[in-house]
């Protein structure tokens, strides 16, 4: 029971108060290229041991795929937008 009470009260205590306010979080397509770009670089200089390949290159191919599909999306919505404004 004092485990449970204990836990209770860091939480109380890591909780913001209600005069500050936090910044909302966000991620965005250019966030996700910049990561895109990060693992690049950090692979062609070494930093991942073989073993971590694998596990890197899933989440560098899932990242790029998606990418890809968002820069798919945006590029009728872009053509659109011209034309609309002619």
């Amino acid at each position: 029971m004092s485990e449970e009470n204990t836990e209770v009260s860091a939480a109380a205590e890591s909780a913001p108060n209600d005069t500050q306010q936090e910044a909302p979080v966000e991620l965005t397509v250019n966030d996700l290229s910049a990561i895109r770009q990060v693992i690049d670089a950090a692979q062609s200089r070494g930093a991942f041991k073989a073993n971590e390949m694998v596990a890197v290159g899933t989440v560098y191919t899932k990242l790029d795929n998606f990418l890809n599909a968002v820069a798919a999306q945006q590029q009728p919505a872009e053509a659109a937008e011209q034309t609309d404004g002619e």
